[in-house]
């Protein structure tokens, strides 16, 4: 057993746990490293006033992957944490029509021809044409991409047709849809890479396939509990985890990082260094200037990044008969996402998201109250914006269109306790690069081997976890991001793992 090596994990979000998981499940000696009071990062929860929110993922998309994880620990996820599928999934709303969405095929088929005139005759196509886009893809996915030796394989050639290089998701949705509503049912899922739908490469159409076909979980006491599940793996393993104690910066010497100095003073030193906050934030505060080159201050400040996001945690005294999940389209979309990504201004009309928990988990709020999460996406701080003179602004034109737009117009009267955070907030307070809340864009060029490696390029002895790193953004693949940098460490110390070489929860297309 490796307890000799002792590997540090910068973060204990949900790449640094699952990381710190899998690593202390197979003898490494594990010591993590958070700024905050509780584990999770953007995944920890908010409680104030008896009230509990999720600050960020809401929803759990691939529920086989995070199983996964816990049977390479040899555990079961469902010993921990109690998952509630949801159908329908969610409801959308446009200014003239609303739609449920079912992730059983006779609903959704339903729902369709109800709402459009074209009903679902591209349905069943999309499913089966994206099932095969996700199989082929998923294996170029998971594995490393720390050379290009290992980029240069058979699984990325077999899979090079279906990348669909250079449509974006919504033209790639044309081949099934032709309404530009219709469309907008299966690309919104664009914005979970803080992307454009007209933008985002149509590889990525798999994200609503997956929807459809694997359907989405709540997790009972939100999505946070895979934080704290995750942590009490590590702990039962031996590892340790420091919270309120943020580290000041990475120790490098000879080009290679040796441990953390933590804000206190205090060196802890290691054999290998898991970074797992914001990518962006570590190079250029973790970092001291001139260290790097390929992403140093200067290059990061050149790459691009996803959009930000304005948050309304509310507390209400108050339930509403609303879905546990809803999705608001701006009026006029096009010009909205133009706001957000090419202009970089704020906007009348825009599009929202709502998670009204309590629908289905009650004990999130006290009895007869509820807890609503409200995401507005927004500029990233590219945009130059004052948060700090806007930030009341906003909030007042947020619970507006929560009043026009879903008929809750008595909600300030109901409002018990709220948080705020802004695209500047995300920045200064959560250590969020430009306060793009899904980090660097998942544009083509900084994809795959063009996205900062799990073994990280420019330092030895570093690994990254978490969306600024292969495979990018969302809870499934930051779980992906840990595996793969778990097995570069297991393979570098000679440390024999068990690995699941093919994923039995995907489902295989017809023959």
């Amino acid at each position: 057993m490796p307890q000799s090596k002792h590997i540090i994990i910068v973060g204990a979000g949900p790449g640094g746990l699952c990381a710190g998981m899998l690593l202390s499940q197979r003898g490494f000696k594990v010591s993590i490293f958070d700024k905050n009071p509780e584990v999770g990062g953007r995944n920890r929860a908010i409680r104030m006033n008896g009230f509990t929110f999720d600050t960020g993922p809401t929803f759990l998309l691939m529920k086989g992957v995070l199983d996964e994880m816990f049977a390479l620990c040899e555990r079961r996820s469902e010993d921990y944490l109690h998952f509630m599928p949801l159908n329908p999934m969610y409801k959308l709303v446009y200014a003239d029509r609303e739609l449920s969405v079912f992730s059983d095929r006779e609903n959704m088929r339903a729902e369709l021809n109800r709402v459009f005139d074209e009903g679902a005759d591209g349905y069943e196509r999309f499913i089966e044409n994206e099932r095969n886009r996700f199989n082929a893809l998923y294996p170029c996915i998971t594995r490393d991409y720390s050379s290009l030796a290992s980029f240069l394989s058979w699984d990325l050639i077999k899979a090079l047709p279906w990348l669909a290089f250079p449509k974006s998701v919504f033209n790639n949705l044309g081949q099934y849809f032709n309404q530009e509503k219709m469309r907008l049912a299966f690309c919104f899922q664009s914005k979970y890479l803080g992307m454009s739908p007209w933008d985002c490469p149509a590889l990525f159409t798999m994200l609503p396939y997956l929807e459809h076909d694997y359907g989405i979980y709540h997790v009972a006491g939100g999505l946070n509990r895979i934080a704290q599940a995750m942590a009490a793996v590590i702990k039962e393993n031996g590892g340790e985890i420091h919270t309120d104690s943020p580290v000041e910066s990475l120790l490098i010497e000879n080009g290679a990082a040796k441990g953390v100095k933590l804000a206190g003073g205090e060196e802890v030193r290691c054999d290998e260094v898991v970074v797992n906050a914001d990518f962006a934030h570590a190079m250029t505060k973790l970092v001291a200037p001139g260290t790097l080159r390929k992403y140093g201050h200067e290059a990061l400040e050149k790459r691009e990044y996803s959009c930000s996001t304005f948050m309304l945690y509310l507390g209400l005294d108050k339930l509403y008969d609303l879905p546990h999940h809803t999705i608001v389209f701006a009026k006029d979309y096009t010009t909205n996402i133009r706001n957000i990504f090419s202009r970089k201004t704020l906007t009348d009309d825009f599009s929202f998201y709502v998670q009204n928990a309590c629908a289905s988990d009650p004990d999130l709020a006290p009895v007869g109250k509820s807890a609503l999460y409200v995401l507005v996406p927004m500029p990233n701080n590219d945009s130059k914006l004052d948060w700090q003179a806007h930030c009341r602004e906003v909030r007042e034109q947020v619970l507006d269109t929560l009043g026009a737009r879903l008929g809750l117009n008595d909600i300030r009267a109901h409002i018990e306790c709220e948080k705020i955070i802004t695209p500047q907030t995300w920045e200064s307070d959560e250590h969020v690069y430009k306060g793009a809340t899904f980090s660097l864009s998942h544009k083509f060029s900084q994809m795959l081997y063009w996205r900062p490696h799990n073994r990280f390029e420019e330092l030895d002895n570093c690994y990254l976890v978490g969306g600024g790193t292969h495979p990018g953004s969302g809870l499934p693949t930051i779980y992906e991001s840990a595996r793969i940098s778990s097995n570069l460490i297991s393979k570098k110390h000679r440390v024999p793992f068990k690995d699941i070489s093919h994923s039995s929860w995907l489902k295989k297309a017809k023959a």
